[in-house]
């Protein structure tokens, strides 16, 4: 069962249930991290506009031109860094986390925010694409304008979201292909300090730091995470990992490598779910499942610098290629040990949780419409994104907490007056009336707001109709206080 989150009161006393929903702005926000009355007064109103108008623009949602200027200074201000606007947010982040018994999965991937430029210098390059010929036949190339992000979201073992441990944002003053490094130097020489990979190291060593619990954590990345030097960080910071790997290293004496050691594994159990085709219906997939300790050597040209370590190899794949979707293929490594069919299966499950971090970023891009922002520098764009952080986490908690915990109190994320405007605006279905009203209740109630007809077969309500809903419902909010503001 996932918990609530937990709030805090003026006191700093953790408390939870009722009236989180009152508080879940000063909760994520912390209290002074900016040293500076006016900055923090001013971070707090620019989180409740967007808030109150998700993917809006700032002109819109600050409704005149003095709070416009004002957020536009915010955010132009060199004392605003992104580890002090989302000081906050990851302490509450620990806060959840510390509520939690189970293990938490933290999930790590990078995401790109292009946006159109005239000049790159301001905000940088994302990469360089051709797009097409000239008239003599040479190739045109066309250079991207944006930035990247590197998240860390933690999660539970249920798929809800705790929030984010760790982030780091960067942009390109140049681009160098691999091909053209390729061409110098062999990649596994060069230090992983020198690379933008070390991304992965930084944002396990903050998260595990954060959490102060790191046999309770399983950081979890694709392919692009499968990194020696990961594995050697989680192992001195006494984490796990998870990740899906696509380097065949060399194992045991060196004279085989991992491949070649998993082809003698035989099949120990199958696994039997539930995917969509090419055409979108469900059909069944049978897994094939082995697993194996195998003891995996580093890179040849960092042998003298990592130490040789034994993880767990395991492969979940399908024996035929079906004709209707791509044949599920799945290959992980782990330094968790996995003794039998329930444990591959749970590992597996833990992977297959790693999409929601995808889910994270849709947010942002889609509901925040973090792309569609039109400030002018990197420095200020990334000050806006780490706002949204907190917006998108919001959206996505509040689309989840229904599902993993349906008898939660509607307290814990909505207030007296928006739980009566629900009630006054979407009636209860027949099937609903006799039954005590939860928070799963009101949020299919907001859902509805957004344009989800909570048919009897429909699936869960999504992030979109959440995010839509909550907008409405805000606006509503507003009408119906200044209404008894003014006729009593």
């Amino acid at each position: 069962m996932c918990t609530g989150v937990v709030a805090r009161s003026s006191n700093g006393a953790k408390r939870s249930g009722e009236g989180l929903a009152e508080t879940w702005i000063d909760q994520e926000l912390g209290g002074g991290q900016f040293g500076d009355v006016r900055l923090d007064k001013r971070f707090r109103a620019l989180v409740e506009q967007l808030s109150a108008g998700i993917g809006e623009s700032i002109p819109l949602v600050c409704q005149d031109w003095a709070n416009t200027k004002a957020a536009y200074r915010f955010l132009s201000n060199e004392r605003v860094s992104e580890e002090a606007v989302l000081a906050g947010h990851f302490q509450a982040t620990r806060d959840r986390f510390l509520a939690e018994q189970g293990p938490i999965l933290i999930l790590h991937d990078t995401t790109e925010f292009s946006f159109k430029r005239a000049t790159l210098g301001p905000i940088g390059m994302l990469h360089k694409g051709v797009v097409g010929k000239d008239n003599q036949g040479r190739l045109k190339h066309h250079t991207s304008c944006g930035l990247l992000m590197h998240s860390s979201l933690a999660v539970t073992a249920d798929g809800l979201p705790l929030g984010l441990a760790a982030v780091k944002f960067w942009t390109r003053k140049k681009f160098k292909g691999t091909n053209a490094l390729k061409r110098k130097v062999n990649p596994t020489r060069v230090p992983i300090e020198q690379k933008e990979s070390v991304r992965w190291l930084e944002n396990l060593r903050q998260a595990t730091t954060l959490f102060d619990a790191p046999q309770q954590c399983v950081h979890i990345g694709d392919r692009e995470s499968d990194i020696y030097e990961l594995f050697c960080a989680a192992q001195e910071a006494g984490t796990h990992f998870l990740v899906r790997t696509c380097v065949d290293r060399l194992a045991e004496a060196g004279e085989h490598t991992v491949a070649e050691k998993m082809e003698a594994v035989r099949v120990k159990g199958r696994y039997r779910l539930k995917v969509k085709n090419d055409q979108g219906n469900w059909v069944e997939a049978v897994l094939e499942l082995r697993y194996r300790r195998i003891r995996v050597l580093p890179p040849i040209g960092k042998q003298k610098h990592y130490p040789e370590l034994t993880l767990t190899v395991l492969y979940a794949q399908e024996r035929d290629t079906p004709k209707d979707r791509e044949k599920i293929d799945w290959k992980l490594i782990t330094d968790l040990p996995v003794r039998s069919r329930a444990e591959a299966i749970e590992k597996l499950a833990w992977y297959a949780l790693r999409w929601k971090i995808e889910v994270f970023h849709k947010i942002l891009k889609s509901g925040c419409r973090a792309e569609e922002a039109k400030l002018r520098t990197a420095e200020r764009l990334v000050r806006l994104l780490c706002v949204f952080c907190l917006l998108a986490w919001r959206i996505f908690w509040l689309t989840m907490i229904s599902r993993c915990d349906a008898d939660a109190p509607p307290g814990l994320a909505l207030t007296k007056v928006e739980i009566h405007l629900l009630d006054q605006l979407v009636k209860d279905k027949p099937r609903d009336a006799l039954q005590q009203k939860t928070l799963s209740t009101y949020l299919t109630k907001v859902a509805r707001l957004g344009g989800y007809l909570a048919r009897a077969g429909d699936p869960p309500p999504g992030n979109q109709v959440i995010w839509k809903g909550m907008s409405r419902l805000t606006d509503m909010e507003l009408g119906f206080l200044v209404g008894a503001k003014t006729y009593g």
